[in-house]
């Protein structure tokens, strides 16, 4: 099926990503928002026309429309959509499946026409001034058909997927659910129970802050009225998971209490706890969907000034490495810090030798 015009239905982050991918790849993007200043600034962007009614009739029938609104919204969206025969098919982009799809049958939304979906990609930011016309490149896009789909419905949200340049996945609403809920929805409430104790920490724990500490609590930076909303349409399997995590922690503070007064039995309880750690780990998959590549890191001193980054990356150009992940760490009060590449074990030697020959400090 070929999308020739599109209908974006909310302009924040996803809704404008999705927008400006569209648009790279020629399909001609509506855009609506209740926020007439998103809608305004993802214009602005680049990210398509406002679209128009004409009293309560649509002026154009689009072949999609994208619904990028909070989960509690979606199904409301929907029949008004419906009801206005906006588009031949609909799809939602909400990071919960189950309770719209749920509330689009109570509601009497037409179903046939309606696949509902989830990128699986977002930042810590917010708004249609963070998006990205490649936010979902490579990334598992996830669509649940329910038994009343039309045929015509899913290949148009296929079509979107791979557009987007995303990979799609097909999965239950209840199994997405399920799944998010461990890999997305849990671990934001545990990073934010971690950011809430800097909150109250002393100066001398905050001037001692490392990467790690920020690693572990980037995400937790994110829209609280967003989450709160992820987080009411998914509750219950994110319970699930948050009361495993809370045992495990309750678990390894008491062995940690037994270890302060001298048990030295305690240990076990928190090594495997590390190791079933370590394990989880591993099991994330890697930058490609297979199994995580293990790289090796060159560490380079670099300044904090324009154009480092560049010529950096402009070396690795000249040796013919790629560089798989970069991580900046700060000095603190130094304007310098680290950069760590991450790149085939192989490579690493040749290009240590390169940065040395061109006067980069690697330690």
């Amino acid at each position: 099926m070929d999308l020739r015009t599109v209908l974006v239905v909310g302009t924040g982050l996803i809704g404008t990503s999705a927008a400006l991918a569209l648009r790279k790849r020629g399909v001609r993007v509506l855009l609506a928002d209740r926020e007439q200043g998103a809608v305004r600034l993802a214009r602005e962007l680049g990210a398509g026309e406002e679209w128009s009614l004409d009293g309560q009739a649509v002026v154009e029938r689009v072949d999609l429309a994208i619904i990028a609104v909070p989960p509690a919204y979606v199904a409301s969206e929907l029949l008004e959509l419906q009801r206005l025969d906006a588009a031949r098919f609909y799809t939602d982009v909400a990071s919960v499946k189950a309770e719209p799809i749920h509330r689009a049958a109570q509601l009497g939304c037409d179903l046939t026409t309606y696949v509902a979906s989830h990128p699986l990609a977002g930042r810590e930011k917010s708004g249609p001034g963070a998006a990205r016309d490649d936010l979902f490149l490579g990334r598992p896009w996830a669509l649940c058909p329910t038994e009343e789909a039309d045929p015509e419905a899913k290949t148009a949200v296929l079509r979107l997927i791979e557009l987007c340049g995303a990979n799609a996945v097909e999965v239950s609403a209840s199994d997405h659910d399920r799944a998010v809920a461990v890999v997305s929805h849990a671990p934001h409430v545990a990073a934010s129970a971690v950011a809430a104790r800097l909150a109250d920490a002393t100066d001398v724990a905050l001037g001692l802050a490392g990467q790690g500490v920020r690693d572990v609590t980037r995400i937790a930076g994110s829209d609280p009225g967003l989450w709160l909303g992820i987080l009411s349409g998914n509750a219950s399997p994110v319970a699930e998971v948050l009361e495993a995590v809370a045992n495990d922690l309750a678990d390894a503070a008491s062995a940690l209490r037994a270890l302060a007064e001298g048990d030295g039995t305690a240990t076990g309880e928190i090594t495997q706890l590390l190791k079933r750690g370590v394990v989880g780990h591993d099991r994330i998959p890697g930058k490609h969907g297979g199994p995580a590549s293990s790289y090796a890191v060159v560490q380079v001193v670099i300044g904090d000034r324009p154009g480092q980054l560049a010529r950096l990356f402009q070396v690795c150009d000249e040796v013919g490495v790629n560089v798989e992940d970069v991580r900046l760490e700060h000095a603190p009060g130094l304007p310098l810090g680290i950069a760590e590449l991450s790149v085939e074990p192989g490579a690493a030697t040749s290009l240590t030798e390169a940065l040395r020959e061109r006067g980069w400090q690697v330690p």
